[in-house]
């Protein structure tokens, strides 16, 4: 089944004040000057006042924002012949399913089953709609910078993200891990943490890259009592996530 879900933040994401938000990156060099700031980097997981079974059944009291079904049967195929891979990202993989975005110049895998949703602030959030802290989010912002590089080692950049704009403040914060990789002369860092909120646990993957004067952020992530089950399945998602020339 597909479907289309607009969502606001209330339900499954928690978004920083825009506009403090902005502040706070061009002050560690993360926007031109002159840019102009439509989306915040991630998609994270607001700690207040929010579980699991409140997300969902959030969704079922929405009648407007119901999914719309698509026969099962024919999914597979849609989903193939309107999202051409035309990177290494974008190859079909057993149990997932490619996403190109040519405008923006960026592709990924994300898990089959999951269903593409509308969050304001997100350029594209795929989730599963059983499992709401189970997610991929893409986000851009622009960038004067040219290398991830520029802006210092995966640690510091991580820490930075993290801390600022990954988890809410009334998180408590976990690095685990954090490296670097290089894809076509590209570099990427990526890095593992926990973000725990007093009813549960998420853990997370995230991927960030500059490139057509952005910065790129793939976020994805699952509760912690189900990061065993799906961590080999996000570590794919995060290690598709390449950008493109455009």
């Amino acid at each position: 089944m597909v479907s289309v879900q607009k969502c606001t933040t209330p339900y499954h994401a928690y978004l920083p004040n825009a506009a403090s938000q902005m502040d706070v990156m061009r002050q560690v060099g993360w926007f031109r000057k002159n840019g102009h700031n439509r989306r915040a980097p991630g998609c994270v997981i607001r700690s207040e006042n929010v579980t699991e079974t409140s997300i969902s059944s959030s969704q079922d009291r929405l009648g407007r924002r119901q999914f719309l079904a698509i026969g099962p049967t024919i999914v597979p195929l849609l989903l193939m012949t309107s999202q051409t891979p035309i990177s290494f990202a974008a190859e079909n993989k057993k149990g997932f399913l490619p996403v190109t975005d040519k405008k923006d110049g960026y592709s990924f895998l994300y898990p089959f089953g999951w269903q593409e949703v509308v969050v304001e602030g997100e350029d594209k959030v795929f989730k599963d709609v059983i499992e709401p802290l189970e997610s991929a989010s893409v986000n851009l912002v622009p960038s004067s910078k040219e290398d991830i590089r520029d802006f210092g080692s995966p640690q510091q950049v991580a820490e930075i993200l993290i801390k600022k704009f990954l988890a809410s403040p009334a998180q408590k914060t976990k690095l685990i891990d954090a490296a670097e990789r290089d894809i076509d002369g590209r570099a990427y860092y990526t890095f593992e943490f926990t973000a725990q909120a007093p009813n549960y646990t998420r853990h997370a993957l995230t991927a960030v890259c500059i490139g057509n004067g952005k910065f790129y952020t793939l976020t994805t992530g699952a509760n912690e009592r189900r990061w065993e089950k799906m961590k080999d399945r996000l570590h794919t998602v995060v290690d598709s996530f390449q950008i493109f020339n455009v």
